[in-house]
């Protein structure tokens, strides 16, 4: 027997079926797809600098005063300059320390002034060419004019025929002595009678 179903029944019936056959894995229209987030770039710390912040710094020595100034003798024998001194100041003692205990070998210094061992002069010329204040090695009679006369407020060489020394910030760097202090460094406790005294210029 031949059933027709009238047009709207079969419309309303085509309606109806649609949404079952979704749901059991037929044709249907595929959800959205979801965006993924935009990506986030890393930011690099900023430093308070940058930003305005303020930054701890060590505040530097203020200059010391020469009159009152004094060189440390540590125990080890090598000397501690003063905070604030001079950097030609700090220079010298640290050429000094360099040769401290080097042994006192006759004419050592002269030939170059790296050496095994320096007399008085060599020492004393060392010293100061670490501090830039001298080229060239002299020996004691040639100390006797270098620089300018008198005492300096910082650096003084004392100077005759026959030795030389210096005192840098109330310090005696001398060969006479050293070998009893077992350190060129010594307090200034020695006379400086028949002695030249120069001082180079500014200091």
């Amino acid at each position: 027997m031949d059933v027709r179903l009238p047009a709207a029944t079969a419309l309303a019936c085509l309606l109806l079926a649609a949404p079952a056959a979704a749901a059991t894995g037929g044709a249907a229209f595929p959800p959205p797809k979801k965006q993924a987030a935009p990506a986030v770039q890393a930011q690099a710390p900023v430093s308070p600098a940058a930003t305005g912040g303020s930054t701890t710094t060590t505040p530097a020595a203020p200059p010391a005063d020469p009159a009152t100034a004094v060189a440390t003798l540590a125990p080890d024998g090598t000397a501690i300059a003063p905070a604030g001194a001079p950097p030609e100041v700090a220079a010298l003692i640290a050429a000094g320390n360099r040769i401290a205990k080097l042994p006192y070998r006759y004419g050592g210094g002269h030939a170059s002034f790296e050496d095994k061992g320096y007399d008085c002069s060599g020492s004393v010329s060392y010293a100061l060419h670490g501090a830039g204040l001298l080229d060239t090695t002299l020996d004691s009679t040639g100390l006797m004019t270098w620089g300018r006369p008198g005492a300096g407020e910082w650096i003084t060489v004392y100077a005759n025929k026959g030795h030389t020394f210096l005192v840098v910030a109330g310090l005696r760097f001398d060969t006479s002595g050293q070998k009893a202090a077992g350190s060129r460094w010594q307090p200034m406790d020695r006379s400086t009678k028949g002695f030249v005294v120069r001082h180079p210029d500014g200091f």
